[in-house]
């Protein structure tokens, strides 16, 4: 399977302004197959400890290279910072999980079953592969390597479909803002 590419198409301090926009473009997308991904990288355990109470099922690593993590049963708090990741989560963790994740780097990723046909680019309807939206909170890029105060959304697409981004973005009223990445994942 290939990753997605992704490119923003806002940036805010305004965390319901971001949201709305996530809104919006979900409004356009087939949501069929719904799931919700998690990602972040945490400092603290007052920011873990009620993560990994809100998704008990989650996963975390050691950032660095004392090669800590759930699978091998360590304790989290002997190996900070921590990679947070939680896959398949159901959309009602979104709201719970932004509260908490207070000052951490993090990312959340609607995955979906689909982007609508965009005519005016040529394009049909968009499969699964690349239908994604992401917001990243307290940072500017979606490897959480680039820390920044506020949110940023993204939309992804197929590589091959590159201009259903600035479609995309102009749906919600916006236009893209930084260069197509490859997404992480």
């Amino acid at each position: 399977m290939s990753n997605s590419y992704a490119q923003p198409i806002l940036r805010t301090t305004d965390l319901s302004e971001a949201l709305h926009v996530v809104k919006r473009l979900l409004d356009l997308a087939d949501l069929e197959d719904l799931e919700i991904d998690f990602d972040g990288l945490v400092f603290s355990a007052d920011v873990l400890t009620p993560l990994l109470e809100l998704i008990p099922h989650s996963q975390w690593y050691a950032a660095g290279d004392t090669g800590g993590s759930s699978e091998k049963g360590d304790d989290p708090t002997a190996h900070f910072p921590v990679r947070f990741r939680a896959f398949a989560e159901e959309p009602e963790v979104v709201g719970p999980f932004l509260d908490v994740v207070g000052d951490s780097l993090a990312t959340v990723r609607w995955d979906f079953m689909g982007w609508p046909e965009a005519p005016e680019v040529g394009l049909g309807v968009g499969g699964a592969r690349g239908a994604f939206v992401t917001l990243g909170v307290n940072v500017r890029d979606l490897d959480l390597e680039e820390p920044s105060a506020g949110y940023t959304v993204w939309v992804h697409v197929k590589y091959v479909e590159a201009e259903r981004a600035p479609w995309l973005a102009a749906q919600v009223g916006l236009s893209v803002i930084g260069d197509l990445v490859v997404a992480p994942y």
